[in-house]
């Protein structure tokens, strides 16, 4: 089969999606129009980097680490002013994000929910109250060896990376009922009865 004729394969968390999340939220929240069926636009890994500034092998360590985790290039980002309590002057390089979008987000969705959060010792469930408000979703994770990506022999330290999951759903209940279909491990909700 050439390049040319080969179809792209649908992520399988997408498929997921688009045969049973989605009709079953428009159903459950009785949405009269399928475009307000709650959805995940986006997804941005970031990782702060303060040890950048007295050590210039770390910013390469950590573009190493997320290039891996996420399959394309982070962006570096820089101070946007000078703190001297912090050492820090306006146009250090001191973090680090990366924009997955379409296909790429929804693999990565896939691999976080399905082989990531598995993997963090003594793991119960992520936060249900990590929303924003507004359907978007904040999980923070404290060491990169838990994406099966990662060799812990090849990696300088450990470092932790925050993984926003941003939405098209207007109220958090939306977009927590919306990430439990996709399988997403939210703590249990303990009886106090």
């Amino acid at each position: 089969m050439s390049p040319e004729t080969a179809v792209a394969e649908k992520p399988r968390l997408k498929s997921t999606y688009l045969g049973d999340v989605a009709p079953g939220l428009f159903r459950e929240f009785g949405y009269s129009n399928l475009m307000e069926v709650p959805k995940p636009t986006k997804v941005v890994l970031n990782i702060g980097l303060g040890e950048a500034i007295d050590n210039r092998n770390a910013l390469d360590a950590a573009l190493g680490d997320l290039t891996t985790i996420a399959g394309q290039k982070p962006v570096i980002q820089r101070a946007r002013k000078s703190i001297s309590n912090f050492k820090l002057r306006e146009g250090m390089q001191v973090g680090l994000s990366v924009t997955l979008r379409s296909n790429r987000m929804w693999d990565f969705l896939d691999r976080l929910i399905n082989l990531t959060l598995p993997r963090v010792r003594d793991f119960h469930g992520v936060s249900r109250r990590s929303f924003d408000g507004r359907g978007n979703y904040s999980l923070g994770i404290s060491e990169q060896i838990v994406f099966p990506e990662i060799d812990y022999n090849s990696i300088d330290r450990l470092r932790g990376l925050q993984v926003n999951i941003v939405t098209t759903a207007k109220t958090d209940e939306e977009g927590r009922r919306m990430l439990e279909l996709l399988g997403m491990p939210f703590e249990r909700i303990e009886d106090s009865a």
